[in-house]
Order: structure tokens, then sequence, then C-alpha cells
């Protein structure tokens, strides 16, 4: 599988994110939503860093089970309760996010949503990689 991630110039450059993630062959694996669920069912951390730390290692925990990678990542959608507080939390966010997933940046959103399905959930990930 190759990913293509293309900027084009006449858009503002990305910031943790790619405008356009190109894949060819492969597999495509598409990952159920991620909160900050530990291992047996509960929320785990009380600050927006802390519960996207958990929700992003869960998702790759997925990925990683399907045989991909961080790399293989082509969409990520970010759920999140505040975008404000989402928006204050940005560079945390942005270093998590290279300490677990690298600097492979898939194509994103994030929607700001009223309430998760976990009530102390305050993020939620989901998305879909393309394997070799």
């Amino acid at each position: 599988m190759t990913a293509e991630r293309v900027n084009p110039p006449e858009l503002a450059p990305p910031t943790g994110f790619s405008h356009v993630v190109v894949a060819t062959g492969g597999r495509v694996v598409f990952l159920a939503g991620q909160t900050a669920l530990d291992a047996g069912g509960k929320v785990v951390g009380e600050t927006l860093p802390e519960q996207f730390a958990t929700a992003l290692g869960n998702l790759l925990a997925a990925l990683r089970a399907a045989g991909g990678t961080p790399a293989d990542l082509a969409r990520v959608t970010v759920y999140a309760t505040d975008v404000g507080e989402y928006r204050r939390c940005v560079r945390e966010l942005g270093v998590v996010w290279r300490q677990l997933a690298g600097r492979d940046y898939p194509a994103m959103a994030v929607v700001g949503v009223v309430r998760l399905w976990d009530e102390r959930a305050l993020v939620e990930l989901d998305g879909f990689a393309v394997l070799p």
C-alpha cells in the first residue's frame, strides 16, 4: 500500500493533519469509535489530554490487532464534547499524537458533540486505515 499525503498550496497549511491522503492497493480497515475506556470498561482520565491519550491508544491497539501501524491511518474523526477545550489543549494533544502515532498525519476532522455514549467520555476517535 502506498499513502500519498497531498496538501494543496491554495489551502491553508495543515497543522497536525493532512488535507488529502491518497491510498492505493491494500485492504481497507474500518476502526470503531474509541473512548478512554480501560480494559475493564471504565472511562479513565479526568482531563481531555488524558482521555485523548487513552482513546488514541485504544484506536491504535485496534489497528495493530488488524495488522496495521499508525502510518496506515488514512482518516480519523475526533468527536469532542467541548471544542473550545480541544482548541485550548491542541498543543498538548499534538504532543500526545506524535508520541503515539508519529508524524504521518491522516486526513482528520474534529466534530463537536453534545455527549458521547460513555457519559464520562470527553473525546472519541474513529477512522479507517489502508493496509498493504
